[in-house]
């Protein structure tokens, strides 16, 4: 039944589209078959391209809302050019007056139709619930406008229709239509340009580059427009320019190579700005000091804009990369951010590291890899959904070598649009020797944990087969010389080997509590899952243990999880006052996500000296972090420990 209602969707949805396309591109050579007029040549390419766009959008992504605002947007354009050149023909055609009439006066609503399309690009949706007032504010004003102009010719003088307005009431109403119009769509446009500054700023990744390209070809086309003017005194140029804009915004949309073009309007902003501004510079250099020294202005000017052309150039390629790409930090910024989120105690340094190399250098991908020249395993990336997994080799992950006295300790690998400049390779060279302290560290740190586990374990093993043996024959030989004492009638000499068995089964037990306190011997031979198990039968609360490890861990991984659950069951059982305590340890790839909850009284937090702060120490050296959730009501502990 699901899929036929789907099914049925689709084709209803394919019909729509069809019928949708060839709606508007009827209307559309239409209206270039009856004219087309200068004038009005800008709504038939705004319906022929957002159109075309929207309907090719709808085509690929049908759950995008932007894609059918731009079939809308183009839709009512090749509305309005079709109506207004049927209007406009000289003929006169068969109701020429009312067919002109309904492509004039709906161009408000049409407008407030436009804003929703620009400010909810690139998905359709507004940056924030507090926007939709707004929406209906532009909407009431654009219905005011829309009704004067049904009722009254208002509009009839910009667009040169020649058939008369068939409504035409009694009374004027052009002044208030004028200043109306003029506040009015001063307001739409302002709303529109505050709309997309406030979601530029707060975009980031794909939904900030699509902005940027959408921007950057609305700029342009404005810009070819006032150029045209100015130069030729006509907009032709700007109006030739808007399928560019829709062109772009599909693109941007659809995501379609949209880290490849990143380059591409970096460059094309450097050379409109440097050719408008030696062309301006130049220009102004002639003209005054052209009365001067006559013949030789051009050759002066020439040279002086060729001295001041670099010094320009470089302050408008910082400009560029802004807007571009962004804000980028200083080397100094960038290390100075390191600084502090090192500082910081919950901070990550290896994730720090990856984030300080994209802020620095405006990167789409970083990975930090560690490791040998024959294995190197990524343990950090920004963003995070970049970590590749498995094992490389060095000459597989091309990037810059982390070395530490001389040894290779990894390598930082660096993915972004255009090539790395001079000072961008010198910040990453100096992040990578700080990773290269930060891995030494670390690795020193779990060669010491590692050590000390190894030396619980043999402790453990010499506990277990020497003391642990012997007290347990011992106790054997006080049995038999009980049973003898017994068999011969001496009671008092019973008694007292009874009671010295007791005392050395009694030792027996304390020192395997010992040795279990040191590294449990059941994690050693029969993994996580029995040791956390056990430590749920003599835990003092209810245990539920959900457990999903389908492969062991390594044995420092294995360990560390072990006296996490121990140290979460024991502050349960001391402090908290709960009825039970939940037990979870999930790995998924080579992450193993473990997390102790308890309903009891809350209040637990890290102190120096508690036994918290020992397990946050422990898991920083495995590039971990110890999460604690605890409230009025019930405790979390919580931690992701990398198993590669």
């Amino acid at each position: 039944m699901t899929s036929t209602v789907r099914a049925a969707g689709t084709g209803v949805a394919a019909f729509v589209v069809a019928g949708a396309g060839a709606g508007v591109a009827a209307l559309v050579v239409a209206g270039f078959v009856l004219g087309p007029h200068l004038g009005n040549l800008h709504n038939g390419l705004i319906g022929a391209s957002f159109g075309a766009v929207g309907l090719y959008v709808v085509h690929r992504r049908p759950a995008v809302r932007e894609g059918w605002l731009f079939v809308a947007t183009g839709a009512a354009h090749a509305w309005m050019f079709a109506a207004r050149e049927y209007g406009l023909h000289p003929g006169p055609l068969p109701g020429a007056s009312w067919v002109g009439w309904l492509g004039v006066w709906p161009l408000p609503l049409v407008l407030v139709l436009v804003g929703v399309t620009i400010m909810g690009f690139p998905d359709g949706r507004l940056p924030s619930p507090g926007w939709r007032p707004v929406v209906g504010g532009l909407a009431a004003v654009g219905l005011v406008l829309s009704a004067v102009s049904a009722l009254w010719p208002v509009e009839y003088a910009r667009t040169g229709l020649v058939a008369p307005h068939p409504l035409h009431l009694p009374g004027r109403a052009d002044a208030f239509y004028e200043i109306a119009r003029g506040v009015g769509y001063l307001l739409f446009q302002l709303t529109w340009v505050v709309c997309v500054v406030v979601r530029l700023r707060r975009a980031r990744g794909d939904e900030a580059r699509q902005l940027r390209v959408f921007v950057f070809a609305a700029v342009g086309s404005g810009a070819a427009m006032v150029t045209g003017l100015l130069i030729w005194g006509s907009p032709l140029a700007g109006v030739l320019a808007v399928p560019l804009v829709a062109v772009a915004a599909g693109a941007a949309i659809l995501k379609y190579r949209l880290y490849d073009i990143d380059p591409v309007l970096n460059k094309a902003f450097v050379f409109a700005v440097m050719a408008g501004l030696v062309t301006l510079g130049y220009a102004v250099l002639v003209t005054s000091i052209g009365q001067l020294v006559s013949g030789y202005a051009s050759l002066v000017a020439t040279g002086v804009v060729a001295v001041a052309f670099e010094p320009l150039r470089r302050r408008v390629q910082r400009l560029a990369d802004r807007l571009v790409y962004g804000h980028r930090a200083t080397a100094y910024e960038a290390l100075a951010r390191l600084s502090a989120h090192l500082a910081t105690p919950a901070g990550r340094p290896l994730d720090g590291i990856c984030a300080t190399v994209a802020d620095g250098v405006g990167a789409r991908e970083v990975v930090l890899w560690a490791g040998t020249a024959d294995e190197l395993r990524a343990v950090s990336a920004w963003p995070e959904s970049a970590r590749p997994g498995g094992v490389c080799a060095l000459g597989d992950v091309p990037g810059v070598p982390i070395v530490h006295d001389g040894r290779l300790r990894g390598v930082l690998t660096v993915v972004k649009a255009d090539p790395l400049s001079a000072a961008e390779r010198r910040l990453v060279g100096e992040v990578a020797a700080q990773a290269g302290l930060i891995l030494e560290l670390q690795g020193t740190a779990q060669r010491l944990v590692a050590a000390g586990d190894a030396a619980r374990r043999r402790l453990e093993r010499d506990l277990h087969d020497g003391a642990q043996q012997h007290l347990v024959t011992a106790s054997f030989e006080l049995g038999s010389l009980v049973r003898l004492a017994e068999a011969s009638g001496d009671a008092d000499l019973a008694a007292r080997a009874e009671s010295a068995r007791a005392r050395v089964l009694a030792a027996t037990a304390e020192l395997r509590e010992l040795a279990r306190g040191l590294h449990p011997a059941v994690l050693t031979d029969d993994g996580l899952g029995a040791a956390v198990e056990q430590l749920a039968d003599r835990s003092a609360i209810p245990v539920r243990v959900a457990f999903d490890v389908e492969s062991r861990p390594p044995a420092e991984v294995e360990a560390t999880a072990y006296f996490f659950v121990s140290e979460g069951l024991a502050n349960a059982a001391k402090h908290s006052g709960a009825s039970v305590v939940r037990v979870g340890l999930t790995r998924r790839g080579d992450r193993l996500a473990i997390d102790v909850i308890d309903d009891g009284g809350g209040g637990a937090e890290v102190r120096t000296g508690s036994g918290l702060e020992g397990l946050a120490d422990r898991l920083a050296t495995l590039g971990a972090r110890l999460e604690v959730d605890s409230g009025p009501s019930g405790t979390r502990i919580a931690t992701v420990i990398p198993c590669a």
